[in-house]
């Protein structure tokens, strides 16, 4: 919804240092006891940073050289737009810089040697990390820039195809009564030193894949990583890790009509729910496995299923989705637990990743899909963006029933639903072209509500898996 510029509700700003000197009295009466000159310093800083500019300049700021934005939009119910630096230094770095130590080159030499001890990462077991808000945060937001990554698709590059405003970047999710541990690259890079990790499933599966490529790539060196196609598999390698993270194309999991990785726009989709070999035969051997599959689900309510013995692709049954996706998650779950060894590998489940394709949904009536959204949703309460939540449940309880390898559902749609501001929209490509100024002036016919730019939402996501995966025991 389109935000109004307003004046700051916290007035204009002290113009003078008899403001300062009130304020410092006042500080020194009620008992403080630092010195008065680090009171005055002190409020001076704060009060340059709480009073300029508002939102719309924010919005409206031009990205073409990447400049930091020191000015935060004005406060709105509902999201929290306050400065929390406790997941990153207080000093300021480049956007998409990570801070660094004395002595420290961002992507120069090798990682730590091989076995070298590991910092914990962790939550408390009362800590649900997909429940919380966003908090606007330009001071460690974005984790990178999008012109520092190397490999990332020109489908989720939203700036250099013509977007305008940042904010999206800007959005630092913090989950209710606990922090999310601030992403590690090298921490990471070492829990899959010699190991393969892998992205299973559909295109928002490949979005969370570029997402980890772009912030792994901030730690190693050009000549030091790499990346391959090799049919439905696309392999990101770190030579000096020996590890590998690939991404495989598998939109429903098991063998369909739809699995050739370039060509798969098909108007009747056909899956054999009982047939994963194909596929999974790509799969053995990783040390961790990340899948998901929700989106090509959604465009009917019943889908074709191959009957049992079929020759060819024509004889199928119309099978309610919620019925065949739970044969689907059986299918794979029976997989792992003949094929993984839970000693040496981690599965995760992603959960469902939203569509944003009625404003209404969230009270904009007037408004074109999530066409020209800059903020997140303000409040949830009582806001349907039609996410089947019975898919979600068959997913969690699916997954969560293997008899023998144990996978971690990460439920990133409830964060997620907040987010109408962050998708591709009109700045991306449809069937591989770049859209024309033409067809971006057309949102309600061309808009992608599907992905998500870059940087973005799903390096929250990443977070996320992150985190569960180093504070998972190790497997060797």
């Amino acid at each position: 919804m389109h935000t109004p510029r307003r004046k700051s509700p916290l007035g204009p700003p002290p113009e003078s240092s008899v403001t300062v000197a009130k304020l410092a009295a006042s500080y020194v009466r009620k008992g403080g006891n630092l010195p008065i000159f680090v009171v005055v310093v002190t409020i001076s800083v704060f009060a340059l940073v709480m009073y300029s500019e508002d939102i719309k300049a924010i919005a409206g700021y031009s990205l073409s050289r990447y400049k930091t934005q020191d000015d935060a939009p004005d406060a709105f119910s509902g999201v929290n737009l306050r400065h929390q630096t406790q997941h990153g230094s207080s000093n300021r770095s480049t956007p998409g810089q990570q801070p660094q130590t004395k002595n420290e080159k961002p992507g120069k030499g090798p990682g730590p040697p091989a076995g070298a001890e590991m910092a914990a990462v962790s939550v408390p077991d009362t800590c649900d990390l997909s429940r919380g808000e966003w908090v606007f945060d330009d001071v460690n937001y974005p984790l990178y820039r999008e012109d520092q990554c190397q490999f990332l698709s020109e489908q989720m590059s939203c700036l250099r195809n013509g977007r305008r405003e940042v904010m999206y970047q800007k959005w630092r999710w913090q989950p209710k009564g606990c922090s999310l541990p601030k992403f590690d690259p090298r921490l990471l890079l070492e829990r899959l030193r010699g190991k393969r990790m892998m992205f299973v499933g559909d295109s928002m599966n490949r979005n969370q894949w570029e997402s980890l490529v772009c912030l792994l790539q901030t730690v190693t060196p050009p000549e030091k990583r790499s990346r391959r196609v090799d049919g439905s598999r696309s392999i990101f390698t770190v030579e000096d890790y020996d590890a590998s993270i690939e991404f495989y194309w598998a939109p429903f999991l098991v063998e369909s009509n739809s699995d050739d990785p370039n060509i798969h726009t098909i108007d009747v989709r056909i899956i054999k729910a009982e047939s994963i070999e194909k596929h999974a035969v790509q799969w053995k051997g990783a040390d961790v496995l990340v899948f998901n599959t929700y989106i090509w689900w959604m465009n009917t309510r019943k889908i074709k299923v191959l009957r049992p013995g079929a020759k060819n692709w024509t004889h199928t049954d119309d099978v309610e989705r919620w019925d065949a996706y739970e044969t689907v998650l059986r299918t794979l779950s029976k997989w792992l637990d003949r094929n993984m060894d839970p000693n040496r590998s981690s599965v995760f489940f992603m959960s469902m990743s939203p569509l944003h394709i009625k404003s209404s949904d969230w009270g904009n009536p007037n408004g074109i899909k999530c066409a020209k959204e800059t903020l997140p949703i303000k409040n949830m309460t009582g806001v349907s963006v039609g996410t089947d939540m019975n898919l979600f449940a068959l997913a969690k309880k699916v997954t969560g029933s293997t008899a023998r390898v144990p996978v971690t559902f990460i439920d990133i749609t409830a964060m997620s639903e907040y987010r109408k501001d962050a998708h591709t929209s009109v700045y991306t490509v449809r069937q591989g072209a770049l859209l024309t100024p033409e067809q971006q002036a057309k949102p309600a016919e061309f808009a992608d509500c599907i992905h998500w730019c870059l940087p973005g939402l799903p390096d929250t996501w990443n977070q996320v898996l992150f985190t569960r995966l180093l504070s998972a025991r190790p497997r060797h």
